[in-house]
């Protein structure tokens, strides 16, 4: 298992909570709705049990902080990010994204990663929904960055043109956040 960890990285068995906001103090899934804006044809709202009625999948993928702790082999399930994204038409000049929370921490993706296979809205971890501490009820994986580019308590993501620093991003943290390239900050 050991080859299969990103440098600098060490595998841990606990799951611990880090956070840039506080938790949200609903996570209602009867009023929870994620929005699609910007360089888009056609910005929507999605609630969450419109979400849960895409095709989902499961993506088995590590967990890396940049911290250097990994969880190995969560089982994630949800909807793949870019089957979201197609409902809303992107525009051509679309290169990036602003993923946001529901409290204002934000971060930018690109939108090359944000549109691979594995990139996922989740709600489920291992079987059970994701603890609401973790991000429950949507929260972004991205298996190929560190964890602060997966953001929790998703409710909008926008595209745009250019890079953007978010949340983490404006304190000196690496902009791609390459777990195989070790990008945690920006030299």
């Amino acid at each position: 298992m050991a080859s299969n960890i990103p440098p600098g990285q060490q595998f841990i068995k606990k799951f611990p909570v880090r956070t840039a906001e506080s938790q949200p103090t609903s996570t209602d899934t009867k009023t929870w709705t994620v929005r699609i804006t910007g360089l888009v044809e056609e910005p929507i709202t999605l609630s969450f049990d419109e979400i849960q009625s895409m095709d989902t999948l499961e993506v088995k993928s590590d967990f890396h902080c940049v911290e250097t702790w990994s969880v190995p082999d969560n089982l994630w399930k949800g909807i793949r990010v870019k089957d979201l994204l197609e409902k809303a038409s992107i525009k051509p000049e679309a290169r990036f994204a602003m993923i946001k929370s529901w409290g204002g921490y934000d971060s930018d993706v690109d939108l090359e990663v944000l549109m691979a296979d594995d990139t996922i809205l989740a709600w489920e971890r291992n079987g059970k929904p994701i603890e609401p501490e973790h991000g429950y009820p949507l929260r972004l994986i991205i298996p190929s960055r560190y964890a602060y580019k997966s953001v929790k308590w998703v409710v909008e993501i926008e595209l745009i043109d250019e890079d953007r620093p978010g949340y983490w991003e404006k304190r000196g943290y690496h902009k791609r956040a390459d777990v195989w390239a070790q990008e945690r900050f920006d030299r």
